[in-house]
């Protein structure tokens, strides 16, 4: 299945794994719309909506941008209601905006709390509903939330609470709409990386460029994405995929083309399960 024709409507991606996601699916011939906050650049943050746009359509698809902050209702029905006007539709919702501040209970400031379950827990919920009467009508609709596994152990909510909370808020709304949605052939699942990712977050939030080293780039999870979108809606749901799992199960053999630095120990990411570490060749250092 290829997503050529596609219509594509991504949260913050004018950067990072959501923009490396767009690229990859544009590269079939997809129509991105691009929904995120970034219209200036920022010293610290590469990308804006407008130069993820020229991106997406040098690597073959269409793109949209549209400012759009998640937290207001009105804004994101109004970048769906123009994604619609635009493209005719949407067949695939991806909820990859985020905030993050992995800080314990009582380093984290209530403003903190409250903008990560406002992006991360409430943006997923409120663009999911918001695009649901649109995948209805798709052949193949996909909710694809950048999620972790719902691994309850005390060890992932202990170093920062608010943190867990506002990603497994995600990570819920995959468990609770796949079942939901599942009468209208509406696939929902979330996705993961195994290890650290080389993105903003892991360079200017958790360990700079020692941890840079011992990342991942982004096409790692651009092509396990990939992988979940072309799969039948109707007989994908209900899931929470690992990036290298994916691939490997689509015979993917080769992870160095992935890594940062070949053959530096890799960062094992947060919240990835210890069964699913010891299933799998790869080594990684904890970060927890």
């Amino acid at each position: 299945m290829s997503l050529a024709g596609k219509t594509i409507f991504i949260t913050g991606a004018s950067r990072g794994i959501g923009l490396a996601i767009a690229k990859r699916a544009a590269a079939d011939g997809a129509n991105v719309a691009i929904a995120a906050k970034t219209t200036e650049p920022h010293p610290k943050l590469p990308g804006t909506i407008y130069t993820a746009a020229q991106e997406i359509e040098d690597a073959g698809g269409k793109a949209l941008p549209l400012v759009c902050d998640i937290r207001f209702e009105e804004q994101v029905q109004a970048a769906v209601d123009k994604t619609v006007e635009t493209f005719g539709g949407i067949d695939i919702c991806i909820n990859n905006a985020s905030a993050i501040s992995p800080t314990p209970t009582l380093a984290t400031e209530m403003k903190r709390y409250d903008l990560m379950n406002e992006i991360n827990t409430r943006g997923t919920f409120l663009t999911s509903k918001i695009c649901i009467p649109h995948l209805q009508k798709s052949e193949n609709g996909h909710i694809l939330n950048l999620a972790p596994p719902l691994d309850m152990e005390a060890k992932w909510f202990a170093p920062h609470v608010a943190y867990t909370i506002a990603k497994m808020g995600m990570s819920l709304c995959t468990l609770g709409m796949s079942k939901e949605l599942e009468p209208d052939g509406i696939a929902v699942n979330s996705l993961w990386p195994l290890t650290a990712i080389d993105t903003a977050a892991v360079r200017n939030v958790l360990g700079g460029d020692s941890m840079s080293k011992g990342s991942r780039t982004v096409a790692i999870m651009a092509d396990s994405a990939y992988e979940i979108l072309t799969r039948p809606s109707a007989e994908c749901t209900g899931n929470f995929f690992i990036d290298e799992v994916v691939l490997r199960d689509a015979g993917v053999t080769d992870f160095d083309q992935y890594a940062v630095v070949p053959g530096e120990e890799l960062f094992r990411d947060f919240f990835v399960p210890d069964d699913v570490i010891d299933s799998l060749p790869t080594k990684t250092l904890t970060m927890y």
